[in-house]
């Protein structure tokens, strides 16, 4: 099974906001993506809601070990009011644009059939702010998109994200070491191992399940119940993302010569990319049975994983 590099368009939006944030220095999204963890595991939140990365994972959680790996650092800020936050965030745009997240995507009004809070959580680069509008680059596919400020607060507050604190921003970004891709790589491998172990404390919903048994348990909800938030969920960006992630890491794993593990996560690509059609077709024995043989793969993953890095 051969590795081929993915590149193209995709749900990538914290990764794209952080190149951006680098700017020149910025290494591939790909390695910024491998650096976060979230290619390592698969979670099944509350035996309901399945996302291909970590168990007890979200974005928030891997940006400090992320950040420190690829060489950088910045200054997090959140508040409890959207004055001081609007406020705040002035002062910080004198100095450069500003990253901002986690927000809702479903008050991005400008996102063509976004109408009201939808529960999915975005990160955008905030540019420019007056009285009335927000211009922002949108890593969605909407560059210097002007929002109005009472949707982009909306956004900001985040009250509907089941993770993270209301308006929350980056600013001070700051390059202090610099690293090859092959250095970031390397320096991740660590945190991966952890994720993909499961051995920390989680604070999960009753009925999460983790890896192997996330896949198992969702091939069983899927052929017995996979309802159309369930299905959406997956083919508009589960799927997607999941996909792009565990390729882009078994690149980043043969760039390391990691090349067993990379092997495997090829293999977890292929498998997860496998769901799409027969998902958005209805062939939901199809989709459960690639799921039951992705299952395996975790435990394969890691124990590679602790081998190569011996």
């Amino acid at each position: 099974m051969t590795t081929f590099p993915y590149t193209g368009s995709g749900p990538y939006c914290y990764a794209n906001s952080f190149a951006m944030m680098f700017g020149k220095n910025a290494p591939s999204t790909a390695v910024i993506e491998f650096a976060t963890s979230s290619p390592f595991g698969m979670q099944l939140v509350g035996g309901a809601l399945p996302f291909f990365d970590p168990y007890g994972w979200d974005p928030e959680a891997g940006f400090d070990d992320a950040l420190m790996a690829l060489g950088w650092i910045s200054t997090v800020t959140n508040g409890d009011n959207a004055v001081d936050s609007i406020n705040r965030l002035k002062t910080a745009l004198t100095n450069g644009p500003v990253w901002i997240g986690p927000v809702e995507m479903g008050y991005l009004r400008h996102q063509p059939g976004k109408t009201g809070p939808i529960g999915a959580d975005h990160y955008i680069v905030v540019l420019d702010i007056n009285d009335d509008t927000v211009l922002i680059h949108d890593p969605q596919g909407y560059p210097y998109v002007s929002l109005p400020l009472l949707d982009f607060l909306n956004a900001w507050q985040a009250e509907t994200i089941s993770y993270g604190t209301s308006f929350t921003m980056r600013t001070d970004f700051i390059r202090v070491e610099e690293k090859s891709d092959v250095d970031i790589i390397k320096a991740s491998i660590p945190a991966a191992i952890r994720w993909l172990s499961m051995n920390s404390e989680y604070n999960m919903p009753e009925n999460s399940f983790g890896n192997g048994e996330a896949a198992k348990q969702l091939a069983v909800l899927i052929e017995n119940d996979c309802n159309q938030d369930l299905l959406d969920h997956l083919i508009h960006f589960a799927v997607r993302v999941g996909t792009r992630r565990v390729a882009d890491a078994a690149t980043c794993l043969s760039l390391i010569g990691y090349n067993k593990a990379s092997m495997i996560m090829t293999q977890q690509a292929h498998l997860i990319g496998s769901l799409q059609y027969p998902l958005v077709t209805g062939d939901y024995v199809k989709a459960a049975n690639a799921l039951r043989e992705l299952a395996p793969t975790y435990d394969e993953l890691l124990k590679t994983l602790k081998s190569e890095t011996k």
